[in-house]
């Protein structure tokens, strides 16, 4: 087993799921449920996937990772929840390597998403026009970057989306991917293509259908050409007392309407 000491961050795992992250240093702190301690004197002589009891708890030790740094986040606006991040990721090619433009930030969501598949040679170019959210985000991605073993080259850019087109192509020079998650995503797409790959993708994440709509509209006009559009539904199952399965009492799991577009080459003329 790999001992604590030799990790910065570990989590410790209630059985439901649930974990709290420990840095691991010295001084005593305070972890919301678990009480005051010194995580160090805590974890000294155990080692990543033994159990742990503080206080009532008995807790596993694990490897800190993006599901615990994401359950344990700084928050302040919404975020891109799993499901949607996820397709995101997926339908639009984001991995190894991508240069990805992310629009509306917030307390960084979708950025930990993000940076958890772009290793060390990625991109990722963060812009959020509200301070005080990007400071949240920041936090987070601070965190995140201590925890993971590979993390991407992040910019965090604190201003208006329809500004950045000089800053973009000085970081990067083109981008492969650009997510807009902000209220009204049809107004920066024509300031996005500019920095945009032929064959990359943009994504609006629209939470009503009038923006749906709107978006469409300003990215045909703009002569890209729709993939995909539409809403992911999420429906959690539960186990029953009396055996068997059955769907949980949750409501269906819509978040938002999502619309994907490419850009195209130019018609070759005669």
């Amino acid at each position: 087993m790999v001992g604590v000491k030799d990790s910065q961050w570990v989590a410790l795992r209630e059985d439901d799921g649930r974990a709290y992250l420990l840095q691991n240093k010295p001084g005593e702190i305070k972890v919301k449920g678990l009480g005051r301690f010194d995580a160090m004197q805590l974890l000294d002589g155990y080692s990543i996937g033994e159990r742990i009891t503080v206080g009532q708890k008995s807790l596993t030790i694990v490897q800190a990772a993006l599901p615990e740094a994401r359950r344990n986040m700084f928050r302040r606006a919404q975020t891109i929840g799993i499901k949607d991040s996820g397709f995101l990721l997926s339908w639009m090619g984001i991995g190894v390597g991508s240069r990805v433009l992310e629009g509306g930030h917030g307390s960084a969501g979708l950025a930990m998403h993000i940076a958890n598949v772009l290793g060390n040679t990625g991109t990722l170019i963060s812009v959020e026009i509200r301070d005080e959210h990007a400071q949240v985000g920041k936090l987070n991605m601070d965190r995140l970057e201590e925890i993971l073993p590979e993390f991407p080259d992040w910019h965090l850019l604190v201003g208006n989306l329809v500004d950045v087109e000089e800053k973009v192509k000085q970081i990067c020079g083109e981008i492969d991917a650009a997510i807009i998650d902000m209220a009204e995503p049809w107004t920066v797409v024509n300031s996005i293509i500019p920095t945009l790959r032929i064959g990359g993708r943009i994504a609006c994440y629209c939470p009503t259908t009038s923006q749906l709509e709107k978006s469409w509209n300003a990215c045909e006009n703009a002569g890209l050409e729709i993939e995909w559009a539409g809403e992911i539904i999420e429906r959690k199952w539960s186990k029953a007392s009396k055996g068997g399965v059955r769907p949980g009492n949750q409501p269906m799991g819509h978040t938002a309407f999502l619309m994907i577009a490419a850009k195209i080459a130019s018609e070759e003329e005669e």
